[in-house]
């Protein structure tokens, strides 16, 4: 069972991977690139767990589960980070906390076609993963052990991503991730201070400076943020105050792909198919709309390496300004 343990001084939980476990020799290989058959191509689905989700015809040979047919598949990770079984059984050691490892730990793949990037993808496909998303999160919100659903999607080996087929993954936690509460929290300070959500005040003046602005469309907005943290690092987010991802209505699911789309394929073109994570921010379950908190999506693209003053600070070092790298990202037609 994988466990979850609470750093006494700074709050952190960490999870102990016991599904995924490596000795202390295991570290020292390097890891082979995964070859042969690949367990997410249509035709393979026996090599994952049951679905739990899939977009298929309504009619025909198509519909039945767990075969080919489909356009979008989710099913359990085979290595699971947590487990959706057992009771949390909290309990106390001295100064240290612990809970059971409970969650999901699930796999979205995010089309058949195996060669596909995620920006190579129709804006309709996108719009099927985006409600993919929303129907696992409103899903996994009835489970009352849960408190957050996070989604992100490792794009080539430097970013994580094991294999080559698009896919995208889903985490549910038992607790609220340190990084949300951090963003909540000054979220909830500004909002005292003057009434209004800081999001809704970025997107308004990145859309009126138009200095770090990458794309527009009648929803959403994306930008490079002003204290960015990486390269090229770009944030989508919508220009109305929305707290919840899973609340987001179809058509503008369907404007999210497209600035999805657009600004994935700007990175694509102007750094050569890097390596990237993008992540979703959104409000935890049992808060249904903060004025304070607004969903968002942040892609960061893996160009530099972290190292120790970064570790042994917390600061981040950027060497292109995001001024520079809107610029050139703007200027790039797709």
């Amino acid at each position: 069972m994988p466990e979850l343990r609470k750093d006494p001084i700074v709050g952190r939980w960490v999870i102990i991977a016991t599904e995924r476990t490596k000795r202390p020799h295991d570290y020292g290989a390097r890891a082979e690139p995964r070859r042969g058959v690949c367990p997410f191509c249509p035709g393979q689905e026996a090599m994952t767990p049951p679905e739990l989700l899939a977009h298929r015809p309504a009619d025909g040979p198509g519909a039945r589960a767990n075969a080919p047919g489909w356009r979008l598949r989710v099913f359990p990770n085979k290595f699971p980070a947590l487990r959706v079984e057992g009771d949390l059984d909290r309990s106390g050691d001295g100064i240290y906390d612990r809970m059971n490892g409970i969650g999901a730990h699930e796999v979205l793949v995010e089309t058949p076609e195996h060669a596909k990037r995620f920006c190579d993808l129709s804006e309709a496909d996108i719009t099927g993963v985006l409600e993919g998303y929303r129907e696992r999160m409103l899903d996994l919100s009835r489970d009352g052990r849960l408190k957050y659903v996070m989604i992100f999607k490792n794009h080539g080996a430097t970013a994580g991503a094991s294999l080559d087929h698009p896919h995208s993954q889903l985490i549910a936690l038992p607790v609220v991730p340190k990084v949300v509460s951090e963003e909540m929290k000054g979220a909830r300070k500004y909002w005292r201070l003057k009434e209004r959500c800081v999001f809704c005040d970025i997107a308004r003046q990145e859309l009126k400076e138009r200095e770090r602005l990458v794309y527009e469309n009648p929803a959403f907005v994306a930008f490079e943020p002003y204290a960015p943290k990486f390269p090229f690092e770009t944030w989508i987010m919508p220009r109305a105050h929305r707290a919840r991802f899973e609340q987001t209505s179809k058509e503008d699911f369907a404007y999210l792909a497209n600035a999805l789309k657009v600004s994935l394929s700007k990175l694509n073109v102007a750094l050569g198919d890097p390596p990237y994570n993008f992540i979703l921010h959104t409000t935890p379950f049992g808060d249904d709309h903060p004025a304070h908190y607004h969903w968002h999506i942040e892609i960061m693209p893996t160009l530099i390496q972290v190292a120790g003053f970064e570790w042994g600070s917390g600061f981040y070092i950027n060497p292109t300004p995001p001024e520079e790298a809107a610029r050139f990202l703007r200027e790039i037609q797709v």
